[in-house]
């Protein structure tokens, strides 16, 4: 190869200092799941907690889209239980997550997750005052 005393060293150091972001962290927690203070009256959720973890921003679309578009009010969770499509009236009652600091925004916070829900919706007061 031409110029191949050059070309090889060059790639390997692009190659350190491209990857360097990766193998620096190995080992090193990046997220702490924070703490949440569940609710103390409801001893179920809509879904399952671990579904709602993963799935609540694709159910709460799924409701915008189909109460707002389609007039649909009542979801049927995946055990047969009805619950109305309402983040305001459902979710955020005052017998659930009526705190958006102490349960909302911590773990959106602590993933640098920026929800536009509070662009339309009113944020809930702390026990309902």
């Amino acid at each position: 190869m031409y110029n191949a005393s050059k070309i090889i060293p060059g790639l390997i150091i692009f190659l350190i200092l491209m990857t360097f972001p990766f193998w620096s962290n190995i080992g090193r927690a990046a997220y702490e799941r924070p703490e949440l203070k569940l609710p103390e009256f409801e001893k179920e959720c809509i879904e399952d907690g671990v579904w709602m973890r993963l799935q609540h921003m694709t159910l709460l679309d799924d409701w915008r889209d189909l109460a707002v578009r389609d007039g649909v009010r009542l979801y049927t969770n995946q055990a047969g239980k009805q619950f109305d499509m309402s983040l305001t009236m459902t979710c955020m009652s005052s017998q659930c997550h009526a705190n958006k600091d102490e349960f909302c925004d911590q773990c959106h916070d602590a993933l640098a997750v920026s929800p536009y829900c509070w662009d339309c919706h009113v944020v809930p007061s702390v026990g309902g005052e």
